[in-house]
């Protein structure tokens, strides 16, 4: 797909989802569940299966790894999982390749960037802070921060808030329909991230993203022209 950025595309500030957007976290998500899986005697899962769910959380894990379990055993099992990835919430997470150096020029050039996830702050803030992000960030909003999560778009309008700029001029970028529904609710240009943790059968073009990308070359391209980075 050619990039192509309209004036109506042009944006001030930039809004990350976390898993499979901004960061690669499956590495240690995934991680958690297979030791669970070995703890409870049961076989090991495929990586690339449990890859897709990622971004679904530890509901979604939990219930690929666990698909008998009764609802209260499945809550349970959840509860134990967030517990144990707490404690090993970045051993090999890492941004994709590509977007610290697209970060950076957002710091050179003053362009604000912040992260809308439905991650607990309780593994958000010590994974950005663990990959030195937690200084640089606009904004930070977490499953938790307030009462309502994507895909209600209250999330995104706080984070305009927070980085001082207008819904308008603002972009977020996101790999699961929740993310474009809440962008779009909310009135910002949204990007859907085909790289990242995409179900089996999901129709990303039915997400009705303003814009799709397969990939961080893709992503960083459409940034980099769509906040002016380089007629600044």
């Amino acid at each position: 797909m050619s990039v192509k950025v309209e004036r109506q595309s042009i944006f001030d500030a930039v809004l990350f989802d976390l898993d499979g957007t901004l960061i690669d976290t499956a590495p240690d998500m995934v991680a958690v569940l297979i030791d669970m899986l070995e703890s409870e005697g049961r076989d090991p899962i495929d990586y690339r299966l449990a890859r897709s769910q990622v971004s679904n959380g530890s509901a979604g894990l939990i219930r690929l790894g666990f698909p008998d379990v009764s609802e209260s055993r499945h809550e349970r099992l959840r509860l134990e999982y967030l517990d144990r990835y707490e404690q090993s919430v970045c051993v090999n997470s890492k941004l994709f390749a590509g977007l610290e150096d697209l970060l950076n020029q957002f710091d050179d050039h003053g362009r604000p960037w912040g992260v809308v996830t439905n991650k607990p702050a309780r593994m958000t803030e010590p994974l950005l802070a663990a990959l030195g992000l937690s200084h640089r960030i606009a904004c930070q909003i977490s499953g938790d921060t307030i009462p309502e999560r994507k895909p209600d778009p209250a999330p995104l309008l706080l984070a305009c808030k927070k980085t001082g700029v207008a819904p308008s001029r603002s972009v977020y970028i996101g790999d699961a329909s929740r993310d474009i529904q809440a962008g779009k609710a909310a009135g910002l240009f949204t990007i859907a991230a085909a790289y990242g943790y995409i179900t089996e059968g999901d129709d990303i073009a039915a997400w009705n993203a303003d814009h799709l990308v397969q990939n961080v070359q893709e992503l960083t391209t459409m940034l980099r022209k769509g906040a002016n980075l380089d007629a600044s």
